[in-house]
């Protein structure tokens, strides 16, 4: 037995893994990983993997980067972590001073948690409490997009979209407004991005207008929703929603937790529109892969409705355990610095650039109904049809065949159901992402060219694996 093997005995003795059905662990290998470098994840056989995901979208700036390692080793001799209520730190400070200054203007407080999920969850609650603060305690239902995702906990499913993730716990999800997403993959033939984003945004108008006295806030992920199969649509409905949020009297929270940090082509998504939201959620590269951390930050118009004297209770109760961790916010700080010394942003141009050149061709291919892009995040839809764009059935599971032979190939393309997606590290090389889309040409080739069958029935009709 090698050592992968042990490794992966061992694991399924004990693990129990995310957003995974164990039992495909009877066929397909688990993938023990040694070390990492760069772009580059390392078995324990030595064989290595191109990391094409950035390991669920987190890693900007390469593993082990050595600049991030050793701000988190001068940290770890100097503080390694210190109740946040009634105490602070350096780190913490610093980095709630620099997103501040880093993110659109107006948003003045930083609120932190320890992940995606739980950052949701502190958005809507503060959204809550500030209309029950300010006497309006009818203002507590939120509006999401069709097909959108915001995490797993109670209340970030119930903002979300996927009935995958949510039918099964519906009894215990939050009474939320679903309105129509302006995905620009679903507009007719000769209506561009802008138009259709436009078009669709009567949804939102209409419901607004009808239920304004009852929300509290709407919730969105900027320009693409992610594990909805990295949907896209045109900036002009942020800027529509911002204008209709202020006019309604409505707070607007962009989860950013995917998409920030210069993933969309701007360091923040929201940049693109011109607007600011009232909540901007951060999570994942934040510390640029490195430890979990999240940030929640909000105005001065929020901050004040909690401030008061302690008897009138107005104050927001909410704490995780690691809250505003050091050395997760020296891991945040050594990103930022990074962000700030190399000319992130302009350098990614060139990279996104590249990734629609090298993937050009697709366009072209009988089972491909688009290649879609913003920024650095490129995404290839496989379909049975091109023309009527038909999906293929989800349980036929067409991405896991890609996924197979990216992994055969040396590269980790883990698609959402029969969508490929490019999300690498910012330091990936013109080279490497030639290599990718040589990959997932292949994949694609494999996946498209064979009949499978298998039961399908009509639950989750528009389910895709969450990636």
């Amino acid at each position: 037995m090698g050592l992968n093997d042990q490794w992966m005995q061992r694991d399924l003795a004990v693990l129990w893994h995310p957003c995974t059905q164990m039992k495909d662990h009877e066929q397909l290998p688990l993938v023990p990983i040694k070390r990492g470098e760069g772009v580059w994840l390392e078995d324990f056989e030595g064989k290595r993997y191109l990391d094409a995901v950035s390991s669920w979208w987190v890693n900007v700036f390469g593993h082990a980067n050595p600049r991030i390692n050793q701000r988190i080793k001068d940290q770890v001799d100097q503080l390694e972590h210190v109740i946040l209520a009634g105490f602070s730190h350096q780190p913490v400070i610093e980095l709630s001073e620099r997103l501040v200054k880093l993110t659109p203007e107006g948003l003045t407080r930083c609120f932190y948690a320890d992940n995606g999920s739980s950052c949701i969850e502190v958005a809507l609650k503060m959204s809550f409490h500030y209309w029950l603060n300010r006497g309006m305690p009818a203002k507590k239902r939120f509006v999401t997009l069709s097909n959108s995702y915001h995490g797993e906990t109670i209340a970030a499913m119930s903002v979300g979209d996927v009935a995958l993730f949510t039918e099964t716990y519906k009894a215990l999800l939050l009474d939320t407004i679903k309105v129509p997403s302006p995905d620009c993959y679903l507009r007719p033939e000769g209506v561009s991005w802008e138009e259709h984003s436009r078009l669709m945004f009567a949804h939102m108008e209409q419901t607004l207008a009808e239920h304004h006295q009852d929300v509290a806030a709407v919730i969105i992920e900027p320009l693409i929703q992610g594990a909805g199969g990295m949907r896209m649509y045109h900036p002009v409905y942020l800027k529509l929603l911002r204008e209709a949020c202020d006019r309604y009297g409505v707070h607007l929270i962009h989860d950013e937790i995917a998409v920030g940090f210069g993933r969309t082509g701007t360091m923040f998504a929201c940049e693109q529109a011109g607007i600011r939201p009232d909540f901007l959620c951060l999570s994942k590269a934040l510390t640029g892969g490195y430890l979990p951390l999240a940030a929640c930050l909000t105005t001065d118009d929020v901050y004040n409705a909690f401030y008061d004297d302690y008897p009138t209770l107005r104050a927001f109760l909410h704490s995780h355990s690691y809250t505003g961790n050091p050395l997760a916010c020296a891991a945040a700080l050594a990103t930022l610095d990074i962000f700030e010394q190399d000319n992130v942003i302009e350098s990614n141009r060139a990279l996104a650039t590249r990734m629609a050149k090298a993937t050009a061709h697709l366009v072209d291919h009988p089972n491909v109904a688009e290649v879609r892009q913003t920024g650095m995040v490129l995404a290839i839809e496989m379909v049975q049809d091109k023309a009527s764009k038909t999906p293929y059935p989800w349980q036929e599971r067409r991405g896991l065949k890609v996924f197979q032979h990216a992994l055969e190939r040396g590269a980790l393309l883990r698609p959402l159901g029969s969508v490929v997606y490019f999300l690498p590290p910012y330091v990936i090389t013109p080279e490497q992402i030639d290599f990718l889309a040589e990959v997932a040409s292949e994949g694609i080739d494999i996946a498209t060219r064979s009949s499978i069958t298998v039961p399908v029935s009509g639950r989750y009709p528009n389910f895709r694996d969450p990636g």
